[in-house]
């Protein structure tokens, strides 16, 4: 990717999780990065194009924090626990506008985002369950495909419905929970053990110590 448009396109990516993305205008894309709206259409032909690639931007920020070198010197639970803490990183950046705005207004970028986010989830799953396998934390009698679709179902649905309250779904502990939950139910003895002995100096507002 150009440099010059990955930078235009973070600033556009800031915007959109700030404010969502229906108030967002070229106009106001261009005052941010103080550019006039000529140079901004060298990069993109339109709304819809800036919105297209700004979701092609996230896809591959979401494959390089998935795969990050950090989780490799983690064992399996402590990938689950770190990953919690990145996405509630990332929920605490984030307008729950964004997400209804391109599901509304953009249903085909928004079902690429949905399609891959669910691929990439399912495969991490999979590849975590055999980790937490090999390591003697997880269950032997587990069966890593019906386990990561039912782990990807069940975040996709708690982000899609009205059960939950938008103060819930972006407080500290939601993803915590979510992930503790699903820890607990695929962990043996030894991996429980350990998941108590990680919580109890346990931030999930932290992302450096781990």
């Amino acid at each position: 990717m150009n440099e010059e448009l990955k930078v235009i396109l973070l600033k556009v990516r800031e915007l959109y999780m700030r404010y969502g993305i229906k108030s967002i205008t070229m106009d106001d894309v261009a005052s941010n990065l103080g550019i006039s709206k000529k140079t901004l259409y060298k990069y993109v032909t339109d709304k819809e194009d800036l919105v297209a690639k700004t979701i092609d931007l996230e896809l591959e920020m979401q494959k390089d924090n998935m795969n990050c070198k950090h989780g490799e010197n983690l064992n399996a639970i402590e990938q689950l626990l770190f990953v919690s803490k990145m996405i509630n990183h990332k929920l605490k950046q984030m307008n729950p506008s964004t997400e209804y705005d391109l599901r509304k207004y953009y249903p085909a970028h928004y079902h690429k985002l949905i399609t891959a986010r669910r691929e990439q989830m399912y495969s991490n799953v999979v590849a975590n369950i055999v980790r937490g396998k090999d390591e003697g934390l997880y269950r032997l009698d587990l069966n890593e495909d019906i386990i990561a679709k039912l782990q990807v179902s069940r975040v996709e649905n708690m982000m899609d419905n009205d059960v939950f309250s938008v103060t819930e779904f972006t407080s500290n502990k939601f993803f915590q929970e979510i992930f503790i939950y699903h820890i607990r139910g695929i962990a043996n003895e030894k991996g429980i053990a350990f998941l108590e002995s990680k919580l109890k100096d346990f931030n999930i507002d932290d992302l450096d110590n781990f």
